[in-house]
């Protein structure tokens, strides 16, 4: 294996504003005594990752390490699968936000310390990502990556909601309050669905497409989802009744929601949805837009380290 030098993006406000220059520095020292040889740089705003991975994958980098939480990988992913040299560019996560959903379905550690120093290392793990193509805020047809899961409906308005709330209590009591705050307004929705060119019309709350098992801070929203089996889970959450899903919801967390008669679970390659109506679109929990959206896998994308 070719001697690596990595760039490290470093989000300074992942995890309710830890104190990051202490933890950086911490973060810093395991580095150097694991060998690596690496650039450093703090982002500065929101997108700003996306933009560095981009330029770091195109300057020759063969490591960039994302340390934040699942906004920061979305960026830096992004980044990286949008240069024409992410097949030689591998990815290593030390994670520092809140809901930390990506490296629970990868299995990296969530203490820093040890995935700190399983970045220094030389094992590999190929895994796919998702793509969704959309209709931006600017009416304009856009695509992006997404790692975890993307979902247009109900899911996306909550993900909206629940960067409005504090998260100095973690990932989940937001995401709890804004589903309680939206719940008595939401109407779900007449959709035309195509998995795989097989068409249906549904009427949903949500329909979920996941890359990994974990979404929405903890959520077990896909329980069976591989990231390496070169499908999409396909959760769809019909025409459920208010109540029904206050009933349903604290199942998600353990993964025993998809026995629910109104969820269906399907695997596809492809996803597409319409809507006569404007349906939202979240990917890895940032609100990108509005239908009509598809959806497709890609096939080991990614080069995690683990």
């Amino acid at each position: 294996m070719a001697k690596q030098h990595a760039k490290i993006i470093i989000n300074p406000v992942a995890g309710n504003r830890r104190e990051v220059s202490r933890l950086w520095s911490d973060i810093e020292s395991l580095l150097r005594q694991g060998g690596l040889s690496f650039d450093f740089q703090f982002t500065e705003s929101r997108g700003h990752a996306l933009e560095l991975s981009l330029l770091a994958a195109n300057e020759g980098y063969n490591l960039l390490v994302a340390v934040g939480g699942d906004g920061t990988i979305h960026e830096v992913v992004n980044g990286l699968l949008s240069s024409a040299n992410s097949k030689s560019v591998a990815l290593g996560i030390i994670g520092t936000g809140t809901g930390n959903d990506f490296i629970k379905s990868m299995g990296i550690p969530k203490d820093y310390m040890k995935s700190s120093r399983m970045v220094t290392g030389e094992h590999r793990r190929l895994v796919d990502a998702g793509q969704v193509e959309y209709t931006d805020n600017d009416g304009q047809r856009a695509v992006r990556y997404f790692i975890n899961g993307a979902g247009v409906g109900f899911d996306a308005e909550v993900a909206d909601g629940s960067k409005r709330v504090p998260h100095f209590m973690g990932s989940t009591v937001p995401f709890v309050l804004s589903l309680l705050k939206l719940l008595p307004f939401y109407r779900n929705k007449d959709i035309r669905l195509n998995i795989d060119g097989r068409d249906e019309e549904r009427r949903v709350l949500s329909v979920v497409v996941a890359n990994g098992a974990f979404f929405g801070g903890g959520m077990r929203i896909a329980p069976q989802a591989a990231l390496d089996d070169n499908l999409l889970d396909v959760i769809t959450i019909g025409d459920v009744h208010k109540l029904e899903l206050l009933q349903v919801f604290p199942r998600v967390y353990k993964g025993t929601h998809t026995t629910h008669p109104k969820i269906r679970v399907e695997k596809a390659g492809q996803v597409s949805i319409e809507c006569d109506k404007r349906i939202l679109l979240q990917a890895d929990g940032e609100l990108l837009g509005c239908g009509p959206v598809t959806f497709r896998v890609v096939p080991s994308a990614l080069n995690v380290v683990l």
